[in-house]
């Protein structure tokens, strides 16, 4: 999903919504969700992605990789 679209779509569909309580429940969620909580699920949502297109890389080559820093 493409996230730029999608957030358009929300606002052109929130610009319509005259139903008060779900105007009342996205501000809900937008007042109780911090933003630290959405870039995770967006960094494991592409990290699912990465998996799913075959963009890993095995844990022993990584620490290899890493083993100074470690």
């Amino acid at each position: 999903m493409n996230t730029h679209v999608a957030k358009l779509d929300l606002i052109h569909w929130i610009t319509e919504l005259q139903d008060v309580s779900v105007l009342t429940q996205i501000k809900s969620i937008k007042e109780n969700t911090p933003i630290s909580s959405v870039s995770e699920m967006i960094s494991v949502e592409n990290g699912v992605k990465d998996f799913q297109n075959g963009k890993v890389r095995p844990h022993l080559q990584v620490k290899k990789r890493y083993e100074k820093w470690l």
